[in-house]
């Protein structure tokens, strides 16, 4: 079990999020839960809702967006990058930086 903490980004929009890729490899009580190939379990840290299925987010685009890049992308991330949406989307033509260095 691997995690990372994240930034997600869009229009007006900043989620501080948890994601954690499992599989089976991480042992007996996650392969019983039935994760065989690894996945990622993406948790919004402000609110502590969290979905390992990208469509499963109902707020729109913003996390199913984001949980779908997160895996696709799992072994480019670290911990703190910012996941842009509107990046990704190709909306914008320069990923938004960390508000951290903003705000």
């Amino acid at each position: 079990m691997e995690t990372k903490t994240l930034e997600i980004r869009d229009a007006a929009t900043f989620i501080p999020v948890l994601a954690m890729q499992v599989s089976g490899d991480d042992g007996y009580l996650v392969r019983r839960a039935g994760y065989g190939n690894p996945i990622v379990i993406l948790m919004r840290l402000n609110g502590c809702d969290a979905h390992y299925n990208p469509m499963e987010w109902n707020n729109g685009r913003t996390l199913q967006v984001a949980h779908k890049h997160i895996e696709e992308h799992w072994d480019e991330l670290e911990s703190e990058m910012v996941i842009d949406v509107e990046y990704i989307m190709g909306v914008t033509n320069e990923p938004k930086i960390s508000e951290r260095f903003t705000a």
